[in-house]
């Protein structure tokens, strides 16, 4: 019997030799084809006719054509009818390297065949008599022959294949195409679960990264950079992989795998429309609440400029939020994810969407604590929420009217309805709530028309009195000659009220413009020197707040029950001639007068100061409790109400910070007449000379006082002679 009738009824028996032998000659074959390329030539056998034909034409086009017939089919004598009984199975390995065979035997296709199931031997894929030589074919030549191969039993995949871009790109015979044979291999083809398989779920990643990350002229017909193609390898999703976890996403899982195309595709798993059903099919329970999203209806309805999963998660280096880099992170999700949709011009025009919510939030104290690093402020996502983002006319939203209370609850233990009495998103001077807008627009005139008044008061002062002391060193004017004596301006009380009322007020100043500005160039270096101070601002801010407020405290008992404190206070009292010598000063540096006022104890400038310290105090300490306490204050006051004090205390806070650099500052620091620094704060004392030069009326007082004490005193020595 024929060894060909084998081969015919098991369908495959073995692969036949892929390089000829040096040496081989066909002395037989001729001989063999005189019967078997007959097409008639068939044989029985277990009651199926089977064909003995062999093409001459393709056996003498196979690699095996100068081999004789009985090189594979050993044991026949071409001259001997019938062949033999007992036919010898065609043994490829006899000539091939074993280690090919190893790998087949292990493979999926050499298992089947163990186990009785005639899949895909040797000559299933190589055939029996045609077989073609694959080293040195070109590449299409070889990526065609193994698409055309494999769809001899995978006809099903092989239709899906070829409708997607790798299977186009054979077909167009691009040579960096793949095909079958470079995503599964070729004689070890494993199980898709199994550790040795390339496609398996740890393998998957580096064997399509062979192609679009290490090969250039991939990236570059394909578009992503290479440093986004790899970003996978940092995400949740290989590291859930690298762990074990085979049901995690990996390539194929996002842009399929026989039937992958390019996510511009209206067919792709990976088009914007098709995106959350893709990710859905891990995440089911996440996907139902975003199709009843925002997002998700307007995407339905063909908005593809609505946000889908990887317009907030990523796509390739997909990173938990728990992940600081990540950018749905609570620090990151209010500036990295909300803000590039709800502050483009594009977006905002064409949907009427507000554009401004994303600078209201930034400037809300949630925005802001947030830049400043806090990660349990709330952000867009813990008022609007994730993936079930809802617009507030939707009554199973967050931020329905009804729901408000409960939202902020969240955070806000005990809040009511009060909390969400006034608008979320508003800055003060955008409009919206018009008690805000007066408010701060009074502030903003107040500051231009007091702080630019001071600066011009202190300018012309500064020129005048600048020029006298010019004149006094060039001998123009004589200077008045004083004693070396030294008086009292400030007990040892009064110099520790002010050094505490110093420290608290430049404390609060940083802690409290650091925390409203942290991107600002001054804050970087405060948080690099020390950042356990830097996240701990807020509290120091606040104990500073305690420490002014005590201190003001102590100076209320200080003017109202000690007897040098009395005399401060009725000597810093407003009189009408504080505005005559205002009035009289500004003629004075004008060159309108040549006559400069004389003031007393305290001049009208330090009065000035003194009572705007006291109103500011009064003003930031309430406004600053009840920013402190804002739980209970937003349920007392409303949000409105809340927002007010909020107003007030930070453009209070402008008022009496440009007021101490551009007023005090100057009359302690820049005077001409004192600088570079009036160390009274330090020492508690003034010389003659500075006395008389800021405060002659007070000299003038304390020297007739001395002149009437040493009166008496000689009278009364007097008085006691006599008698």
């Amino acid at each position: 019997m024929f060894v060909g009738n084998t081969i015919g009824f098991s369908s495959i028996l073995g692969f036949l030799l892929l390089l000829a032998p040096p040496g081989a000659k066909a002395q037989s074959s001729s001989e063999c084809l005189e019967c078997h390329s007959d097409p008639d030539l068939t044989m029985e056998k277990g009651g199926t006719e089977i064909s003995l034909f062999v093409d001459r034409g393709e056996f003498a086009a196979s690699v095996h054509a100068d081999l004789e017939c009985v090189g594979c089919h050993e044991g026949y004598d071409p001259f001997d009818l019938p062949h033999a009984e007992k036919i010898s199975p065609v043994a490829c390995v006899s000539c091939h390297a074993e280690e090919q065979f190893e790998n087949y035997e292990k493979s999926v296709h050499g298992q089947a065949n163990v186990n009785g199931i005639l899949k895909a031997g040797c000559a299933g894929c190589h055939t029996t008599h045609a077989i073609r030589r694959i080293s040195g074919a070109t590449i299409q030549e070889r990526h065609s022959y193994a698409v055309q191969t494999c769809a001899k039993c995978h006809d099903d995949v092989y239709e899906v294949y070829m409708k997607s871009d790798h299977g186009l790109a054979v077909k167009a015979g691009l040579p960096e195409a793949p095909s079958c044979i470079d995503c599964h291999d070729e004689h070890e083809v494993a199980h898709i679960h199994s550790d040795e398989s390339l496609i398996c779920s740890h393998n998957q990643a580096a064997m399509c990264e062979q192609c679009h990350l290490d090969r250039p002229d991939v990236r570059m017909r394909m578009g992503p950079s290479g440093s986004f193609i790899a970003s996978y390898e940092t995400s949740v999703h290989a590291q859930a992989v690298r762990a074990g976890n085979e049901a995690a996403a990996t390539c194929s899982d996002c842009h399929g795998s026989h039937e992958m195309k390019k996510g511009s595709n209206p067919q792709s798993r990976v088009y914007r429309l098709a995106i959350a059903s893709t990710c859905g099919s891990c995440h089911g329970d996440i996907e139902e609440e975003y199709e009843q999203s925002a997002h998700g209806k307007a995407l339905e309805q063909g908005v593809l400029a609505s946000a889908t999963c990887t317009d907030c998660h990523g796509e390739h280096d997909i990173l938990s939020p728990e992940d600081r880099r990540s950018p749905v992170a609570a620090l990151n999700v209010s500036a990295q994810v909300c803000t590039p949709c709800h502050t483009s011009v594009r977006l905002t025009k064409k949907y009427g969407l507000a554009g401004d919510r994303f600078l209201t939030f930034e400037d809300s104290y949630h925005g802001l604590a947030g830049k400043a690093g806090s990660v349990e402020v709330a952000n867009c996502a813990s008022c609007h929420g994730f993936h079930s983002i809802k617009p507030s006319s939707d009554p199973t939203s967050p931020i329905h009217k009804d729901n408000l209370a409960e939202t902020c609850g969240r955070c806000h233990p005990g809040a009511n309805e009060n909390f969400a009495k006034g608008s979320v998103h508003v800055t003060a001077l955008s409009g919206e709530e018009e008690i805000l807008y007066v408010i701060a627009s009074v502030y903003v005139i107040l500051i231009v028309v007091i702080v630019g008044g001071m600066f011009l008061h202190n300018l012309l002062d500064f020129i005048r009195k600048s020029r006298r002391q010019l004149q006094y060193r060039r001998g123009s004017i004589p200077r008045p000659h004083h004693s070396h004596r030294l008086y009292l301006r400030m007990s040892l009380s009064e110099r520790m009220q002010h050094g505490i009322l110093v420290v608290s007020f430049t404390v609060l100043v940083l802690t409290g413009f650091a925390l409203r500005f942290p991107d600002a160039w001054w804050v970087a270096p405060i948080e690099d020197l020390s950042p356990l101070v830097f996240e701990l601002r807020s509290l120091i801010h606040r104990i500073a707040g305690v420490v002014m407020i005590a201190a003001g405290l102590y100076h209320l008992y200080y003017i109202f029950f000690v007897p040098r404190g009395k005399q401060v206070l009725r000597d810093i009292l407003p009189v009408w001639k504080d505005v005559t010598d205002a009035i009289e000063t500004i003629r004075y540096n004008l060159g309108l007068s040549e006559q400069r006022p004389k003031f007393s104890r305290f001049s009208y400038a330090e009065k000035a100061e003194y009572w705007a310290l006291m109103w500011g105090s009064v003003i930031m300490g309430a406004t600053g409790f009840i920013l402190w306490f804002d739980n209970t204050f937003l349920g007392l006051l409303t949000k409105v109400g809340w927002d007010i004090a909020r107003t007030i205390h930070y453009y209070e806070a402008w008022l009496a910070t440009l007021s101490i650099l551009v007023w005090h500052l100057y009359f302690v620091l820049f005077n001409p007449e004192i600088y570079p620094i009036n160390v009274a704060f330090w020492k508690g004392t003034l010389t003659e000379e500075e006395m008389a030069e800021e405060h002659p009326l007070e000299l003038e007082r304390i020297k007739q006082e001395e002149r009437e004490e040493e009166l008496e005193t000689f009278k009364a020595a007097e008085g006691a002679d006599g008698k």
